[in-house]
């Protein structure tokens, strides 16, 4: 009797073990299914505060602010030779950037800037000459004692320090332009204003963009 009893016994124990095995190798396949799809999720929604966190840190580029830096622009003759000033800037300097051979967005860049300040200075001038002020033809002091360093410069340098200024040049115009709107009394000036902000807002947003590449 108890030799035929142990083949019996034997056999419970082997199923005994094998149910065991099974429950462990389960219950590890689900914990581990469960740990992937918690890592799934939590990876997923990364790249979305990621991608947030860089639309907003881009939210204020390219737009005026009146309280902020501004050029001269006590009344409208002082306005309106602050900005001729800002085009003539802005145009010497990218015939620079151009004459020094710059390449990619930074010569596209320069050509628009050519192209829209001297249009710029084209839609001021018959408002300037019907107040009886005549517009320069230079660039303001400031930039004048600028050139000789920016001459100096070539390459990357060159570039870095023409995109940087840039932006410095277009916040302050935008901003000029916001704030002197509010303070004209002239239709004709508003007009301009209107009609040539958002371009300035245009460069300033591209400049940023260019130097931020740059960097």
């Amino acid at each position: 009797m108890l030799r035929s009893s142990l083949p019996l016994l034997a056999a419970s124990l082997l199923a005994l073990s094998s149910c065991s095995s099974s429950s462990t190798s389960d219950t590890g396949t689900a914990s581990t299914t469960g740990a992937a799809a918690t890592d799934s999720a939590a990876t997923a929604a990364a790249p979305a505060t990621s991608d947030n966190s860089s639309t907003a840190a881009q939210g204020g580029a390219g737009k005026a602010d009146p309280n902020g830096p501004t050029a001269p622009h006590a009344d409208d003759k002082e306005f309106m030779m602050s900005a001729a000033h800002s085009d003539q800037n802005e145009i010497q300097f990218s015939k620079m950037a151009l004459a020094k051979g710059v390449t990619g967005m930074t010569k596209t860049f320069a050509e628009k800037m050519i192209a829209d300040h001297t249009k710029s200075t084209a839609d001021l001038k018959p408002i300037a000459a019907k107040a009886g002020v005549t517009l320069p033809t230079d660039m303001d002091a400031d930039h004048k004692a600028m050139a000789p360093e920016m001459e100096k410069l070539s390459g990357k340098a060159f570039e870095d320090k023409y995109n940087k200024q840039m932006v410095a040049d277009h916040q302050k115009t935008a901003n000029t332009m916001a704030a002197h709107q509010t303070m004209t009394k002239n239709t004709d000036l508003q007009g301009f204003i209107t009609k040539t902000l958002p371009v300035v807002e245009s460069h300033l947003g591209m400049a940023s963009q260019d130097a931020n590449m740059k960097m």
